[in-house]
């Protein structure tokens, strides 16, 4: 099983993560993209109940050897 992350918690590894909220939450699974380093974000409406699970690891444009400044 993957390794699911609340909001507040730095996130690992830059990518896309898939989100699923709780089950009274009217929002649906859906994916966004988080960059290594920052928090994973609460859901305005189910505050700290959504889940996010690494779908794709993507090296963040400023991490990636050939475009860092």
């Amino acid at each position: 099983m993957a390794t699911e992350y609340r909001p507040g918690q730095t996130v690992p590894e830059s990518g896309i993560y898939d989100v699923v909220h709780h089950d009274a939450c009217r929002h649906r699974p859906h994916q966004i993209t988080a960059v290594r380093g920052n928090e994973f974000p609460p859901c305005h409406d189910c505050i700290s109940n959504p889940r996010f699970r690494l779908a794709q690891a993507a090296l963040h444009l400023d991490d990636h050897p050939a475009f860092a400044t």
